[in-house]
């Protein structure tokens, strides 16, 4: 049992770190609440199920080829890109966005999804982290040990999935208006600093890979 709350935990950490999927989230709760900030940190959780499952699979040679990368770069880019300028604009919706129908539901659970699928820094971060866990947890225990202790990550993500979403959208009853324009703005301009940032990247590899 402790193995598996291990394994729960390394969930956990693996989704704290700062990122836009994090800065998207604050953004997203401080704005339309807790359920777009839930499901944010949902669509980017089904994308690291889908890179957990490849790497699993050992599908994630192909990710190695510069046009592959170039791509997810990009696009990157520019998902993170239209977000950030996205919720730049919308600061002054901080106060009690009710617009809760389906459309843009969907459009939280997409952005968060798109984030991660096309972040070549997720894919990194599975292969690395997810592979290590794969190669020790493999060489002590079964294919059901390994099943479960996969699924105790994906819990963990969902676990701080649910934190982050609990504490973006809690914001607008501990903060002012003004405060929580600011730190809309500061998650907005993160965003953009990670787009530029993985565009830049995209340009290394096209012209100087």
């Amino acid at each position: 049992m402790g193995i598996l709350f291990g394994y729960i935990f390394l969930g956990i950490s693996l989704s704290a770190p700062i990122g836009p999927i994090n800065a998207a989230q604050l953004d997203a709760g401080i704005k339309k609440g807790f359920g777009h900030a839930w499901l944010v940190g949902l669509g980017a959780m089904v994308a690291d199920i889908l890179y957990m499952i490849m790497v699993y699979m050992g599908l994630v040679h192909f990710i190695s080829v510069p046009f592959i990368q170039t791509f997810l770069w990009l696009f990157g880019s520019f998902v993170l890109i239209y977000t950030g300028i996205e919720s730049l604009m919308g600061i002054g919706q901080v106060v009690d966005n009710r617009q809760n129908n389906r459309d843009t539901r969907f459009k939280s659970f997409s952005y968060g999804f798109l984030m991660s699928l096309t972040n070549p820094l997720t894919i990194l971060f599975w292969l690395g982290i997810y592979g290590s866990v794969l190669v020790e947890t493999a060489s002590k225990y079964d294919a059901k040990h390994l099943l479960l202790y996969s699924f105790a990550i994906i819990f963990g993500i969902f676990i701080w999935d649910l934190i982050m979403a609990s504490v973006a959208s809690s914001a607008r009853k501990w903060f002012t208006e003004n405060t929580l324009k600011v730190i809309s703005a500061i998650s907005g301009l993160s965003l953009l600093g990670f787009g530029v940032y993985f565009g830049y990247k995209a340009v290394k590899i096209l012209f100087f890979h």
